[in-house]
C-alpha cells in the first residue's frame, strides 16, 4: 500500500483504524455472545420441568 505521508512507515501507517472498524467488530461480537447466551439460558429454563412440590422434600 502507498502512503503519501512522508513522516510515516510502511509499518505505521498499517496500523490502526481511522474509522475504528475493530472497535466496531469487538462491540458486536461481545453482544452476539451475550445474546447467544442469553438465547440459550432463557430455552434451557423454558424447557426444564417443574419442581416437585406435592413430596414435600
Amino acid at each position: 500500500m502507498r502512503t503519501y505521508d512522508a513522516h510515516k512507515s510502511t509499518n505505521e501507517v498499517r496500523q490502526g483504524s481511522g474509522r475504528l472498524m475493530n472497535f466496531r467488530v469487538l462491540v458486536w461480537s461481545v453482544l452476539g455472545v451475550v445474546l447467544a447466551f442469553a438465547l440459550i439460558y432463557l430455552i434451557f429454563f423454558a424447557m426444564a420441568p417443574p419442581p416437585n412440590t406435592t413430596t414435600g422434600v
